[in-house]
C-alpha cells in the first residue's frame, strides 16, 4: 500500500466517523444522548445531565473536523495531512481520558468497546503522521509553490 493511499484511507475514517457523530447530535441532539451507540448500549445517557447547547456545540466541532480530515484527504498536502493527524490526536485524547475516569457507570463489555473507539482515533491519527512523514507526492516532500515573477512567460 502507498504511504498515499493509506494516508487517504486513514483521513476517510477520521472524517466519515466524525461526520457520523457529529450530524447525530445536530440533527438529533436528544437523541444522540439517549440512544448513542444504538442498539441495547447507551454510553452518553449513563453520565449526566443532557445538555443541549453542549451537544451542539460539540456536534458543530466534529463537523468542523470531518471537513478538515475530509479535505486533507483530496488535497494529501503533506502539512495540511500532518496538521489535521495532529489535531485529531489532540482532541481525541483528552476525550478518552475523561472516559477513563467514568468507568464505573458502564458494564465492562460497553467501557472495552467505548474506551476502543474512543482510542481508535488517536491511533489512526498517529497513522497517518506516521505515513506523512517522508512525504505524500511521489516526488518527496511538497515544496511551497514557486514565486511568481509576475512577468508573463
Amino acid at each position: 500500500m502507498t504511504r498515499q493511499l493509506a494516508a487517504r484511507i486513514g483521513l476517510a475514517y477520521l472524517a466519515l466517523s466524525s461526520a457520523y457523530v457529529a450530524l447525530w447530535i445536530l440533527l438529533a441532539p436528544r437523541g444522540f444522548y439517549d440512544t448513542f451507540p444504538t442498539g441495547p448500549a447507551e454510553w452518553v445517557s449513563p453520565i449526566p445531565p443532557f445538555n443541549e447547547h453542549l451537544l451542539r456545540d460539540f456536534g458543530a466541532a466534529g463537523l468542523g473536523l470531518a471537513v478538515l480530515a475530509l479535505l486533507a484527504a483530496v488535497w494529501l498536502e503533506r502539512r495540511l495531512v500532518q496538521a489535521t493527524a495532529i489535531v485529531f490526536i489532540v482532541s481525541a485524547l483528552p476525550h478518552f481520558a475523561y472516559h477513563l475516569t467514568t468507568t464505573d457507570r458502564l458494564s465492562t463489555a460497553d467501557n472495552l468497546q467505548s474506551l476502543s473507539g474512543l482510542f481508535l482515533p488517536v491511533l489512526v491519527a498517529g497513522g497517518v503522521l506516521w505515513v506523512s512523514r517522508g512525504g505524500l507526492r511521489a516526488g518527496g516532500p511538497s515544496a511551497p509553490p514557486a514565486p511568481s515573477s509576475g512577468a508573463p512567460r
